[in-house]
């Protein structure tokens, strides 16, 4: 198989399996069941590397074998090949990531997790969540098995919060919530983390946006709740190590980057709802404040996400928006009316036909500071992003 053999699997699935989203655990159930329930054999040492696009690509084909072409979404066939690829290439703990609510999410079928993590729950996916953030928390919440141990992040909202907790007290879970139980804060140009053991005396994390010390707060809870030891030095590299593509990363090489204004700071972050709005917002906030510099946007989103209420995080802030097409995903926004959307929270906005054509516009025309740009509005833009950019995650 050539490196494009995955891409080409995948694209033969969408055209057989339903799209956008199905929510339900009985189809996923089935099929892993005809793998061997392969979610039960995670165990020894593993290396956290991606495996080859070949390796990929057979698993794909192998897991649409054992489908046995009944209706499937494609998200499902994908979380069956995560579990495939994950018992054949071990570790000592694996991190299965929620795609879309929880309960009935297709990746909710680990029976005794050794923990369950909610980060800050907010509005989005109203459409299959319910239209209040209790709703969607109680949705979130379903990932929480009893007796099992729970982490709970920060939460904005006291209705989700006490959502949360009841139903992890109701299950019997161990519990651990951000701000009673745990908390990080900055001293001396230092993170502190403390919990009921004491104190950790941390870097900084590299990962940017004041919200990275509440999440790097409740990685390390999790790790401890799931009954590992966390050194200070193993603590210590995951604040000065830790990277993650299309959260807010910092463009520096690449096709695309070689078409902005001279001397401009690129940003990109997959981050789509009004609650990752803000917290981009922030974090750039915070650069403004360290080196001034005019804000651009570019963005792309998708339909099931509230765009106006994302691109409302950023009046005051960006100066201009470009709105480009999603090119992989069947639900991006015309470009025209995500214009309209960015133009109804505030924002000057114009529609362009792709990234780069808003870079070299933005090039041509621009007079001032070299400008900061920030790409982002949607996960599947963000990849396209960086394939584009000739940098895709490794």
């Amino acid at each position: 198989m050539t490196t494009l053999a995955a891409a080409r699997e995948i694209e033969h699935l969408m055209t057989l399996h339903p799209k956008g989203f199905d929510l339900s655990l009985d189809r996923i159930a089935r099929l892993l069941e005809r793998l061997g329930n392969p979610r039960y054999r995670l165990a020894a040492e593993g290396g956290g590397k991606l495996v080859d696009d070949d390796v990929f690509a057979e698993a794909i084909a192998r897991v649409a074998k054992a489908n046995q072409g009944q209706k499937i979404t494609v998200f499902e066939i994908l979380t069956a090949v995560t579990f495939i690829l994950f018992s054949e290439h071990p570790a000592e703990a694996a991190i299965i990531e929620v795609g879309l609510g929880g309960r009935f999410d297709a990746t909710n079928v680990i029976s005794r997790p050794a923990v369950s993590v909610i980060m800050p729950v907010s509005m989005d996916h109203e459409a299959y969540l319910g239209d209040r953030v209790e709703l969607i928390a109680a949705e979130k919440a379903g990932i929480m098995k009893r007796g099992c141990p729970v982490v709970i992040g920060a939460q904005e909202s006291e209705t989700a919060l006490e959502v949360l907790i009841e139903t992890a007290e109701r299950l019997d879970c161990p519990t651990v919530v951000y701000g009673q139980d745990f908390l990080a804060f900055e001293e001396n140009g230092r993170m502190v983390y403390q919990d009921e053991d004491g104190l950790m005396d941390l870097p900084l994390p590299r990962l940017p946006g004041r919200h990275q010390f509440a999440n790097a707060a409740a990685a390390i809870a999790a790790v401890k709740a799931a009954g590992f030891e966390i050194s200070h030095r193993a603590a210590e590299k995951a604040m000065t190590s830790t990277a993650w593509p299309a959260r807010m990363q910092k463009l520096t090489q690449g096709r695309l980057v070689e078409l902005a204004p001279k001397g401009a700071e690129i940003w990109l972050d997959g981050g789509h709802n009004p609650g990752a709005g803000v917290v981009i917002a922030e974090a750039l906030a915070e650069q403004e404040e360290k080196n001034p510099r005019p804000l651009i946007l570019i963005a792309g989103m998708i339909n099931t996400k509230d765009q106006t209420g994302y691109f409302s995080a950023f009046k005051g802030l960006a100066r201009h928006v470009y709105t480009v097409p999603v090119s992989k995903s069947d639900a991006g926004v015309p470009n025209d009316e995500l214009a309209l959307r960015a133009t109804e929270a505030g924002l000057s906005a114009e529609p362009v036909n792709s990234v780069a054509d808003a870079l070299m516009l933005l090039r041509d025309s621009w007079d001032g500071p070299a400008p900061r740009i920030l790409i982002g509005g949607s996960l599947y833009f963000a990849g396209a992003v960086l394939d584009e950019n000739g940098t895709p995650p490794t």
